[in-house]
Formats: structure tokens, C-alpha cells, sequence
């Protein structure tokens, strides 16, 4: 390829390379599924700007195209929710998602004061349950999304943000 991917902060010019990266990522997770209403593909444009511009965002670049994403907030009980990560399918498998992951896991703590870290995804996502075991984290419970969909939840103490994959 000859470039390196990096990992930095979402900007506002970033927000709509990544609605069109978060609907072409989770096609699989729609099929796997069989159910094309799951909230990443529903969820408009101004609702990502408002996530950029709110929220704790990163993205994976190789060059000027965003190749991944990852979203961040901190919830009413001081965990840090984090969401939508994704990395476009012909990069997958080489390390970008878990660099997103600390990339969001270390702003979070130290700049947003998380006490610790929690996420979901669906009960049927083995790739996605595999790489946030690899990252420390321990499943806690299982909810049910919005959109039907039966989700695994996962946590880990702010603290271990620093694990590496």
C-alpha cells in the first residue's frame, strides 16, 4: 500500500466519510441478522455531525479516506459507552479496530474522567466478541437493541484502557 493508517481525532469535515464507512461496514452485521433496519444503517447524516461534534470520535485514516471509526460518551453513571466502531472490510483483520478502541479507551479516561468502559454488540457477532475479549473485555449482561436485535453487553475498568490487543 505504501501509507500507514493513523488513528486521530473525528473532525467535522470527517462526519460524512463516516455515515458512508458505518453503512457499507454493517451490511454484514444486517445480514447476519436478516434485518436492514439495525440503527447503523437507519442513522442519518446530522445525527453523525452531531456525534462529531459532541462526542468522543475517532477515526482511522489511510491518507485523506477514513478507513475506521469508533464513537465515545460518557453515561449518567460515569462508564464511558462506546459504539459504531468500524473498519472498512478490505482492512479488517489487521489491527485497526483495536487501535481505535485505545485511541478512544485512553480519551475517555483521561479527558472525560471515565470509571469504566462498556459496549455491545450481537449475540451472533463472533468477530466483534472476539476482538473486545482480546481487549480486556468481560461480557456482563445481554439487552436487546432498538432495532430487535439481542446484544451481548461487555465491560472493563477504565484502568485497562491500556491493554493492548
Amino acid at each position: 500500500m505504501g501509507m500507514s493508517v493513523t488513528i486521530s481525532a473525528a473532525t467535522e469535515q470527517d462526519a460524512e466519510q463516516i455515515f458512508r464507512l458505518q453503512y457499507l461496514c454493517f451490511q454484514s452485521e444486517a445480514a447476519l441478522y436478516g434485518n436492514y433496519r439495525i440503527d447503523p444503517l437507519v442513522e442519518s447524516l446530522d445525527s453523525v455531525r452531531q456525534e462529531v461534534a459532541q462526542n468522543c470520535v475517532f477515526v482511522a485514516r489511510l491518507g485523506e479516506e477514513v478507513v475506521g471509526a469508533v464513537r465515545g460518551r460518557i453515561t449518567e453513571d460515569g462508564a464511558a459507552s462506546i459504539g459504531m466502531l468500524c473498519v472498512h472490510p478490505r482492512l479488517q483483520g489487521h489491527g485497526i479496530g483495536a487501535r481505535l478502541l485505545k485511541a478512544a479507551e485512553s480519551a475517555l479516561a483521561e479527558e472525560r474522567g471515565a470509571t469504566r468502559f462498556r459496549l455491545h454488540t450481537g449475540h451472533r457477532s463472533e468477530g466483534n466478541l472476539r476482538l473486545c475479549r482480546r481487549v480486556g473485555y468481560r461480557q456482563v449482561g445481554t439487552a436487546q437493541g432498538a432495532d430487535g436485535i439481542p446484544m451481548v453487553v461487555l465491560e472493563k475498568p477504565a484502568d485497562a484502557y491500556a491493554a493492548t490487543a
